[in-house]
């Protein structure tokens, strides 16, 4: 592996040297990735542009982030910065493979292409996601396998959202509210039944590789970025479940009323996402990971039913 390393180290270190002006640009290309770009779009698809797209962009963006934890914890790999500090423009936190920019921006993007459609669409979602793995790469954060691991697990989720809008999405739609409910505790359990099993697999980390200082950051945040996922993907899916059973809401209606909605509701979520996450402890971490688990559940619970 060191060898694959030091290809993509010295990759990154003739880009910065070679394009330092480009820092800005893919520091500001990579902020696209971040959780507050995210929340402010996610929610603003969903109660004020098109409701079955910000619906799927949600599921596909939660089960991601759960996909993307687990699958970093299990292999445990560093990032450039880990081994070459001087590369670290982005010193982001957490394992490196796969990339969760690359991953997400794959994901959401080519998703929002499937559902919009044409050719000019789907160039541009494309090349949002090459710029995206790119800047990745150009700050530091990943080595090149770590983005093509990314771009690899997005087209997989990817392929899963389209088989459940053309296959599935109907026949669960006619279910009962008990048997909806059900079956969303029961994904969301596996989810996280899955984590909890390949935790006790793969054991206590490796302290004598050399990257061994960012481990334990590392360990903590993988814990917290699970947690978090659970937390979203479970008040996201009985929220949307309540709504569609109890609501059904529209989301179209004159621009001024729409920004209406959306100042309103988006100032509720920054307070709910701020205000109880800045009453969470740092420790001990068997009281942090519920109090995060009920941080984001009230979060995306809000989000999708309350907020409607």
């Amino acid at each position: 592996m060191e060898n694959i390393y030091e290809i993509s180290l010295e990759f990154i270190r003739w880009l910065q040297s070679t394009y330092p002006q480009f820092e800005g640009f893919f520091t500001g290309i990579s902020n696209l990735g971040s959780e507050e770009f995210y929340l402010g779009v996610l929610t603003l698809v969903y109660w004020c542009i098109h409701k079955k797209a910000g619906r799927m962009m949600g599921y596909v963006l939660f089960f991601a982030i759960a996909v993307n934890t687990t699958l970093k914890h299990a292999l445990r790999q560093p990032r450039p910065f880990w081994i070459d500090p001087q590369v670290g423009i982005d010193q982001t936190g957490g394992y490196g493979i796969p990339s969760g920019h690359t991953q997400y921006a794959t994901a959401l993007y080519l998703l929002i292409a499937y559902l919009v459609g044409g050719f000019w669409i789907w160039l541009i979602a494309g090349f949002l996601v090459l710029v995206m793995a790119f800047s990745r790469i150009y700050l530091g954060a990943h080595f090149i396998h770590d983005v093509l691991g990314g771009f690899l697990v997005g087209i997989i989720l990817l392929a899963l959202a389209i088989l459940w809008d053309r296959r599935i999405a109907k026949n669960f739609k006619k279910r009962i509210l008990g048997q909806r409910m059900f079956i969303a505790l029961i994904v969301v359990g596996v989810l996280a039944a899955v984590y909890l099993i390949m935790l006790l697999i793969i054991g206590q980390p490796d302290l004598s590789v050399p990257w061994a200082a960012f481990i334990p950051e590392a360990e903590l945040g993988s814990y917290e970025e699970m947690a978090t996922s659970i937390g979203l993907l479970l008040g996201f899916s009985i929220g949307i479940i309540l709504e569609n059973s109890r609501i059904r809401f529209r989301a179209d209606g004159p621009i001024a009323k729409r920004a209406a909605r959306y100042l309103v509701g988006i100032l509720t979520t920054v307070i709910i996402w701020r205000g109880l996450g800045m009453i969470i402890p740092a420790s001990p971490l068997a009281l942090v990971i519920p109090l995060v688990i009920i941080h984001y559940f009230l979060l995306a619970l809000w989000a999708a039913y309350f907020a409607p």
